[in-house]
């Protein structure tokens, strides 16, 4: 397990780290995506396909995949001029390579056709992540002091866990998640002392 600590608060109190989510969730098995993705290579089978069938236009791409030369740009061209679509190509260090696309008329319903590119991509810039094991989680954790009661010199600190959250797909997203929530640690703990203070 890969981990490490990200930031502590100012006064100690708390710590966060970024932890590798040991089961992370496949995103293509979100009923939410809208991307169709077909699979053009697994690299002789060491792959899975990224979907099973591949959406409205696999058959398209059947006729298509003969020539290994000019197969994708011909398909691309394809979406684009008979279907209004867009279509990027995925060949991930780890992972099959493989096309994602969308209709024109499913980028109108994404977000009227002004920034489907970027939907696509971030669709498979998640993949991607999986594939390549780049999930994450964050763990905020309190340090806490400890004195035996028999003889109160003897005393340790430990990190206690507070609160944590897995699934995030890529280390920039999860580092941006696990600062918010040290932040909001922070400003509670601040804000309870204020209080203390003020009694």
């Amino acid at each position: 397990m890969s981990d490490d600590v990200l930031a502590t608060t100012d006064d100690g109190r708390f710590r966060v780290r970024l932890v590798r989510d040991e089961h992370p969730e496949n995103p293509r098995n979100d009923d939410e995506t809208l991307v169709h993705v077909i699979t053009i290579d697994t690299h002789a089978g060491q792959y899975h396909p990224v979907d099973k069938d591949g959406g409205p236009l696999a058959e398209a791409w059947e006729r298509l995949k003969w020539n290994r030369w000019t197969g994708v740009d011909i398909f691309t061209r394809y979406v684009s001029i008979y279907h209004g679509g867009i279509v990027l190509e995925s060949s991930p260090e780890r992972g099959p390579r493989s096309l994602w696309y969308v209709t024109g008329e499913e980028a109108r319903a994404i977000d009227g056709g002004l920034m489907t590119e970027g939907y696509v991509e971030a669709e498979m810039q998640e993949y991607e992540a999986w594939a390549e094991g780049e999930v994450w989680g964050f763990v905020v954790e309190e340090r806490v002091g400890w004195t035996r009661d028999d003889d109160p010199d003897a005393s340790m600190d430990t990190w206690e866990h507070v609160d944590s959250c897995f699934g995030f797909y890529g280390r920039p997203d999860a580092r941006a998640q696990a600062r918010d929530a040290l932040r909001f640690y922070a400003a509670r703990s601040a804000g309870t002392v204020a209080a203390q203070t003020q009694v």
